[in-house]
């Protein structure tokens, strides 16, 4: 399949997607805001840059995009049909660094959550924050939604 766009055209398109304050992730804060939960976003202290960390709690929360983090048979985990090599590669080298930052921040006895783009899209953030205060309360390590 050929681009549509030109090389410099794409490579704005791209350029233009954001890491951080997303809107997933807005929700998501909102929601938690809303409920009473106090936060810290962002922290480069913390391996990954946790997108929400709650402090009370020793907890951190990443609010991951399905493309770009590979959600496991989610329908937005599509591969890109030109340059299936380059993309393969991308992909692998962020999923081994999502692990290694969970297990970083796991031996450093940070409680991990990874709530994915398409719950925030299905469920709302006020379900999600239902289920992220079950979890806080039950003080387990890990959660994924």
């Amino acid at each position: 399949m050929v681009d549509i766009v030109g090389t410099s055209v794409r490579s704005r398109m791209m350029a233009g997607i954001k890491g951080a304050n997303t809107r997933p992730e807005l929700e998501l804060r909102r929601a938690l805001h809303a409920a009473g939960y106090r936060f810290r976003l962002h922290s480069a202290k913390l391996a990954g840059k946790p997108d929400i960390v709650l402090p009370r709690y020793r907890a951190v929360i990443f609010v991951h995009g399905c493309f770009w983090h590979r959600h496991d048979g989610c329908r937005y985990a599509t591969t890109p049909a030109t340059r299936t090599e380059f993309w393969e590669n991308k992909f692998d080298s962020n999923v081994r660094r999502d692990v290694r930052n969970q297990a970083d921040l796991l031996a450093e006895s940070w409680r991990v959550a990874i709530v994915w783009e398409c719950s925030i899209k299905r469920i709302g953030g006020s379900d999600i924050t239902r289920r992220l205060t079950e979890w806080l309360a039950r003080e387990a390590d890990h959660i994924e939604i």
